[in-house]
């Protein structure tokens, strides 16, 4: 699988990274062996890249990749998680469950945002320890949307002292919109964003502000939520779009994108997959999964090849904008050609789990 590196670290990623919310239960309960058959997939198809977070799960998450990594050469692979969310004992915990924040497991903790210097090293120590790991390469600020002003002040000092002590490679922000990590980009040294939801076949809101600052700094960008919540894998009429129903107007869009790449024979999702690797900052896509299966599946589909023509056919019809940079038409190895098997379409309800949030 392909690598680069990030920004101007020596960090390398590969172009599909594994978004680990899901083995973190995430809607739904998984199970441990079906976690590590998730990761031990990913492996296989030559993912390197797993991104968790303490927040996934109330640490579920990181427990479970860090027990499936286990035993693998550590620099081999490289592992991004968030701070700004510490986990607290719940003084009622366990009693419920944890559903409201999109997770099933028992509410044996409560999630207290902190964007303060002794909150990012708190929850950096805390994931260490649940990861099992003496360190991680990447670590984000986790949607600081309603802390922007300590998350510049406090958190990011605090994560550039420990990229220049060598804690961690890179350091970056990791949100669902567009305007913060524009100003991060403008105004602190990040290396990476990880950006979910706003650079896709759909919409390219990125495409404003943060790509091109990312871009003209040297600086890399990990898009997520390359589904839109499920749209992009089957669209239909009660298919969620960005965690809510889809309008009709942007259902019907969806619909029309599915026809075009259809008559080119190429599932919408393996189109949805690779367009924002067409971006110069883009260095890797996130998808999660939950299971071997989804890993595979999607494997395959990127593995795909999607021909000029068909993003052509996107432009003339106006559903792509003219100037968006799209992917070249590389053929890919023998190896990596997709195999005929029969689909996994567990986790298509919401665009397979874990893409970022």
């Amino acid at each position: 699988m392909r690598t680069t590196t990030l920004g101007t670290t020596d960090v390398r990623v590969t172009e599909l990274s594994f978004g680990a919310a899901g083995i973190g239960n995430l809607f739904r309960p998984v199970t441990d062996e079906a976690a590590s058959a998730a990761v031990a997939a990913a492996w296989d198809a030559g993912v390197r890249t797993f991104d968790t977070a303490p927040h996934y799960g109330l640490g579920l998450s990181e427990r479970r990749l860090g027990a499936a990594l286990r035993g693998r050469d550590r620099d081999t692979y490289t592992v991004s998680t968030k701070v700004g969310r510490l986990l607290e004992p719940h003084p009622e915990g366990g009693r419920g469950d944890d559903l409201a924040h999109g997770f099933a497991v028992p509410d044996t903790h409560r999630r207290v945002w902190d964007f303060s210097c002794d909150g990012v090293l708190r929850s950096l120590e805390a994931s260490l320890d649940r990861l099992g790991l003496d360190r991680v390469d990447i670590a984000l600020l986790h949607d600081p949307d309603h802390h922007a002003e300590q998350a510049l002040t406090e958190a990011y000092p605090a994560l550039e002292r420990l990229r220049g002590e060598g804690v961690v490679k890179a350091i970056g922000i990791g949100v669902n919109q567009c305007a913060l990590p524009a100003r991060f980009l403008r105004e602190t040294d990040i290396d990476v964003v990880l950006l979910a939801g706003r650079y896709t076949l759909l919409e390219q809101e990125g495409l404003a502000e943060v790509l091109p600052e990312a871009a003209a700094r040297g600086r890399s960008v990990i898009v997520g939520g390359v589904f839109n919540s499920g749209l992009l894998t089957d669209p239909k009429p009660g298919a969620m779009y960005d965690y809510a129903p889809a309008p009709l107007h942007v259902l019907d869009r969806a619909l029309r994108m599915k026809a075009v790449t259809e008559r080119h024979g190429v599932p919408l999702r393996a189109a949805a997959l690779r367009f924002p690797l067409g971006h110069p900052a883009v260095a890797s896509v996130l998808s999660g999964a939950r299971s071997a299966d989804e890993v595979r599946d999607t494997v395959d589909q990127l593995r795909r090849t999607v021909p000029a023509a068909l993003w052509d056919e996107l432009r003339a019809e106006g559903l792509l904008p003219p100037h968006v940079p799209v992917p070249a038409a590389a053929p890919v190895d023998e190896a990596d050609r997709p195999k005929e098997k029969s689909k996994s379409r567990e986790g298509d309800r919401h665009g397979h789990a874990g893409e970022h949030g």
